[in-house]
């Protein structure tokens, strides 16, 4: 899940839940949540995170390595206006959470031959 990769990441970097809310401009609480997957980032806190650790928006959600969706896929997912479309998306399975991007991808392909 997002917290247990987030968790791994700040570790792997030597940093405490302190330290990486400050570079994140938020409390400590708000950032133990997203470990404790108590709470989820918003999009842009996800780009500072994937910044902070050089990985990809696609491994912090859904721990696949070799995916890279593009991050205007991910800002339109986690858009307030559109999350109520995709609130389940972070704690789905990572097989499901492929099959979504491909089927947005399949949309967004389809809407450019319009």
């Amino acid at each position: 899940m997002l917290g247990d990769r987030l968790k791994k990441l700040r570790t792997a970097k030597n940093l405490s839940q302190q330290e990486l809310s400050q570079k994140l401009n938020l409390n400590r609480g708000t950032y133990a949540h997203y470990e404790l997957n108590k709470r989820h980032p918003d999009y842009e806190s996800l780009k500072k995170l994937s910044d902070i650790f050089n990985v990809s928006i696609d491994y912090l959600i859904t721990g696949n390595e070799h995916s890279n969706s593009p991050e205007e896929m991910w800002k339109e997912f986690l858009d307030p206006k559109t999350q109520i479309f995709f609130k389940d998306l972070q704690d789905a399975p990572e097989e499901k959470i492929d099959e979504l991007i491909r089927f947005w991808e399949f949309i967004k392909e389809r809407d450019k031959k319009k």
